[in-house]
């Protein structure tokens, strides 16, 4: 018997093969979600990376409280452990991640598992907010090109260390940088160009063919620089509210409303934004949901 018994290898590798069957790094996440398969891949290394830590942890988790040698036997616990890390206070965005990360797994819907994870409140973000460790080996004065590098146009951090000078164009008399190589989904965009356009410019004339930037620091929070970015777009190109027509009509009050105005929920209930920015500002970004800028980079 133990002879034709499969030899399935540890728990980390069976997580492994299994999310290396998933990778589809270069593919068009876009593309996948019209015709309905972007839910069974990975489209990004920082994704695949991120599962693989909370799949591990779980597996962990079952192997030592249940002997678990397979995948197939720590599907049994999921529900236990998700439920276990709720106990211990995970802020939601990692329950969630967890979550995520499992379904990914499994090849199912993190609902699916029967457990409801906490609601993400923009005011428990703590990306980018208050100083870190990685602060105190970053100075944005000696960095300062890479800094407002970023402000002005945007880019993720794996963009910026892809980029080339030649990716730069002036197209309706707007500077615009082509980002097609390092985006989330692979999917390619034009990025305007604002702020210190002619630091941009010079950078990105400077490098020709190469690399703008040999090395991005990993002590820089460029999520802050394109949430700054986000803004100053956002409020270049923005209606005011009351600008807004009310065009539409609720058929249940009768009363009249601005369909094209975005109404932020909970913690941030009563602000208003105009959603016709908001989109153009989400596809700078390499986005396409207006819900993504208001709850993580918009600071109007």
């Amino acid at each position: 018997m133990a002879r034709n018994r499969v030899k399935l290898g540890s728990l980390t590798r069976q997580i492994q093969e299994r999310f290396d069957s998933k990778l589809a790094i270069g593919e068009s996440k876009y593309k996948a979600k019209k015709d309905g398969t972007a839910n069974e891949k990975i489209y990004s290394w920082q994704t695949y990376k991120s599962y693989m830590k909370q799949a591990n942890e779980f597996t962990r988790y079952c192997k030592e409280k249940h002997q678990c040698r397979t995948l197939d036997e720590c599907r049994t616990y999921v529900d236990e452990w998700l439920k276990n890390g709720i106990d211990r206070g995970l802020s939601a965005y990692t329950q969630k991640l967890n979550a995520c990360s499992l379904a990914k797994l499994y090849s199912c819907s993190s609902s699916d598992f029967g457990v409801r994870t906490s609601v993400r409140h923009r005011v428990n973000i703590t990306r980018s907010r208050g100083d870190k460790v990685r602060d105190k080996h970053f100075s944005e004065e000696k960095n300062k090109d890479l800094v407002e590098f970023c402000k002005s146009t945007g880019l993720r951090r794996e963009e910026l260390k892809c980029l080339t000078g030649d990716k730069l164009i002036h197209e309706d008399g707007v500077y615009k940088i082509i980002v097609d190589r390092g985006s989330k989904g692979g999917r390619m965009r034009k990025a305007p160009v604002i702020g210190n356009v002619n630091l941009v410019v010079n950078l990105m004339s400077k490098a020709g063919d190469n690399k703008v930037f040999e090395k991005v620091k990993s002590g820089a929070d460029i999520h802050s620089y394109r949430s700054e970015y986000a803004t100053s777009l956002y409020k270049s190109i923005a209606r005011k509210i009351e600008d807004i027509p009310y065009d539409k009509v609720n058929r249940g009050t009768g009363r009249k409303y601005q369909s094209e105005v975005y109404s932020c929920r909970s913690d941030l209930k009563g602000v208003k934004y105009d959603k016709r920015a908001m989109l153009d500002v989400s596809k700078a970004l390499g986005h396409n949901r207006i819900s993504v800028i208001a709850e993580h980079y918009l600071k109007v």
